[in-house]
């Protein structure tokens, strides 16, 4: 299913405010993936001129945010998408723009499924930042799982 960007990346900015902080752009968004873009913004700059580490984590987890929004939209009346857990790895300095994909790492109706057997599913979504040269300047996990709600 895909689903309109301004409408996940609306959400996400009404309901995170570090999102709407950092002014990410929401370029796609469908149930197998989310392009998120962060600007290049000095205020948002480390000692060496690029992007803060704690910016490109937020850019990462909100990418992952939104593809996990996408692909579970129809369970959120009934369970609520929390990160469990997540991981970085810094590779090479970013520098100006970046962008992160985020790829959600299980097929969603294996993880509904555990939902409807009344377990609490855990599910990795995995992320790559990129630079405006396409160089991949950190891989992130962001491990998320659907609380039943009630």
């Amino acid at each position: 299913m895909s689903h309109d960007r301004r409408t996940i990346g609306e959400m996400l900015a009404a309901t995170v405010p570090m999102a709407r902080t950092l002014n990410l752009e929401f370029l796609e968004t469908t149930a197998e993936r989310a392009v998120v873009s962060l600007p290049d913004q000095g205020d948002y700059h480390n000692h060496v001129g690029g992007p803060h580490a704690g910016a490109m984590f937020t850019l990462g987890e909100s990418a992952s945010g939104a593809v996990v929004l996408a692909a579970f939209e129809e369970q959120l009346a009934r369970a609520v998408p929390l990160a469990v857990r997540a991981e970085i790895a810094y590779r090479k300095l970013a520098m100006g723009p970046v962008t992160a994909t985020a790829t959600l790492g299980r097929p969603a109706p294996e993880v509904v499924a555990e939902l409807d057997g009344g377990r609490r599913p855990e599910f990795p979504v995995s992320i790559e930042i990129r630079r405006e040269d396409g160089a991949v300047t950190g891989e992130m996990t962001v491990v998320w799982t659907l609380r039943p709600s009630g």
